[in-house]
């Protein structure tokens, strides 16, 4: 009976570390495609990127310079507007022609048979024709095919002048890697990815929970003092949840533009999924962040988060088996037996959990404050929001781990098993 319970149990670790293992690499990998599907969503690549405005623009303007047509209406004003240059070009043809014509004898023979013969009053009756026929040249349909074709000249000149500078090797290499030809692609791409991911990483974490919780449970009901074997794979269980609960992300915080349209010379434009803030980390993350940064205060709250999350957890774990297996008289050593029996209100891995929820609170207010704050711009422009602040199953799987530990601290209070 008891090699049966060995074996179980034995089975139940080596799940539990192949589950570990996978739901930590399957949550890294899928850290890595959300922070690249936000960046390929990001605001600067859409809403704020030249190109893009570019596109639509000219897209806009092409259609607008197509539909070019001069109406009856337009052409009767267009009529008194010509009329009135035709008239205004007559009189300074006339005035420039006296004036080149005056001081000389020559000169005055020229006005004097232009007189005789041309009657300016004559000439400026057949305005009217004149501007029916320019009309008539203007509204051409071969005339207005030029037209057009100089205006669309005109626009593409302008818009190969009309670039974006910025530098874009991080969009590329997201795009080389996920061998997409465009950030279209590139997004179903990851968007599949992430998909799969998340039903694995799911799957995995509520696997690993529910076997280290009925490894738990099988000691905890338990009367009798514990074997050896069953302590070991308690202190295994527990160092596998804690690395599967710092190494993997905790939180995502995400504030999005999910729409924004408006109205552009009669023609709607829309972006959509327009990302402004993105971040997924796990403490390990955010320890590393802190201690690279050139605030020492940043890097003494990142040693102390690390310490009372991680590394006194640990150490505790170790002094439990020196103190379990009284190695080297072990229970008498002043180190071991601080770990073991007094540093449990130094394992602040409770507090972690609390902190870790209340920052969820309030990043998820101050993210859905903002974002309702900026869909009340305009009227005229439509702006939809939203918040995607959310806990990540590394958060849950950190939560088992304090809730197992605590209950592991009343095991330790049981007498030694004697063999």
């Amino acid at each position: 009976m008891k090699h049966l319970k060995f074996t179980i149990q034995l089975m139940i670790i080596m799940a539990s570390f192949f589950l570990c293992y996978q739901f930590i690499l399957h949550s890294i990998s899928n850290q890595k495609y959300k922070t690249d599907y936000a960046e390929l969503n990001h605001v600067k690549h859409g809403l704020l990127n030249v190109g893009e405005w570019k596109k639509k623009v000219s897209i806009i303007l092409a259609q607008e310079i197509n539909t070019i047509h001069i109406s009856k209406k337009n052409e009767r004003v267009l009529k008194r507007e010509i009329e009135v240059l035709l008239n205004r070009l007559i009189d300074e043809v006339d005035n420039k022609i006296r004036k080149s014509n005056a001081g000389t004898v020559k000169g005055w023979i020229k006005q004097g048979f232009i007189n005789t013969f041309v009657d300016m009053k004559d000439i400026k009756k057949g305005i009217p024709q004149y501007a029916d026929a320019l009309i008539q040249e203007m509204t051409a349909l071969k005339t207005m095919n030029k037209v057009k074709g100089l205006m669309h000249k005109r626009l593409d000149t302008y818009l190969d002048k009309t670039f974006d500078i910025r530098e874009s090797s991080r969009l590329k290499r997201i795009l080389r890697k996920n061998d997409a030809d465009d950030i279209q692609s590139a997004k179903t791409i990851l968007h599949d990815k992430i998909s799969t991911m998340e039903s694995r990483i799911l799957t995995e974490g509520t696997l690993l929970v529910v076997l280290s919780v009925i490894l738990f449970a099988w000691s905890g009901f338990s009367k009798g003092p514990l074997s050896p074997s069953r302590y070991f794979f308690l202190i295994l269980s527990l160092i596998m949840l804690l690395a599967a609960g710092v190494t993997t992300p905790m939180i995502d915080m995400e504030a999005q533009i999910s729409r924004l349209s408006f109205v552009l010379m009669g023609h709607p434009i829309q972006f959509d999924e327009q990302v402004l803030y993105f971040q997924s980390k796990s403490i390990i993350d955010v320890f590393w962040i802190m201690v690279n940064h050139s605030d020492y205060k940043m890097k003494l709250v990142g040693i102390l988060m690390i310490t009372f999350s991680v590394v006194f957890p640990l150490l505790k774990i170790i002094s439990t088996l020196g103190h379990y297996y009284n190695f080297h008289n072990a229970r008498e050593n002043p180190v071991i037996r601080f770990f073991v029996l007094k540093s449990g209100k130094w394992s602040m891995a409770d507090v972690m959990v609390i902190a870790i929820f209340m920052a969820y609170i309030g990043f998820n207010g101050i993210i859905t404050s903002q974002l309702r704050q900026l869909s009340w711009i305009s009227r005229d422009v439509l702006i939809s929001t939203t918040n995607g602040t959310s806990l990540q199953p590394g958060y849950y799987i950190f939560i088992v781990y304090t809730l197992l530990a605590l209950f592991f601290s009343g095991i330790l209070t049981r007498k030694p098993y004697k063999s």
